[in-house]
């Protein structure tokens, strides 16, 4: 029988337990990482859908309000037989608040929006009345009131 001569060095085979710990715990933080960035693109996505939508709501109760016949032949109306449906003997009134519910594919419970109509004359001279509308909604994943808006200026002969 020949007997070999061994050398007392071996070659390492493998990781040891505080190499495999390390690169756990960096591919934990990688992973996580990724799980945060997909749910916060995901909510900014909601976010952005729920946004638009309540915009567009506010330019509807803008051009609602646009599409009235103003009484120009009057202005400024102090008669309260004006045809003008927003000019009272008293001033201006407003419509009043439109609630209706936010047209994006949800699950659960359904998000109302609320449309707040303002009309005002901006002076005494010209007769111009700027409209704005306030739209307001409430952002369900975390509740934060939220509001969009939608301005206009009208002259009587638009």
């Amino acid at each position: 029988m020949i007997l070999r001569w061994q050398s007392r060095k071996k070659p390492k085979l493998g990781f040891t337990l505080g190499e495999v710990l390390i690169s756990f715990g960096i591919f934990t933080l990688l992973t996580s990482g990724l799980i945060f960035g997909y749910v916060q693109i995901n909510r900014m996505a909601e976010m952005s859908s729920m946004s638009y939508a309540a915009q567009s709501f506010a330019s509807q109760g803008l051009e609602e309000a646009k599409s009235v016949q103003w009484d120009y032949v009057r202005w400024p109306n102090t008669n309260a037989n004006s045809q003008d449906p927003f000019w009272t003997a008293s001033g201006v009134t407003n419509p009043p608040a439109q609630v209706d519910m936010l047209d994006v594919p949800t699950s659960g419970s359904p998000i109302y929006v609320t449309n707040f109509v303002t009309i005002s004359n901006l002076n005494t001279y010209l007769p111009l009345r700027q409209i704005t509308v306030c739209c307001v909604w409430t952002f369900p994943l975390d509740g934060t009131l939220c509001t969009n808006m939608a301005v206009s200026i009208r002259a009587p002969d638009q």
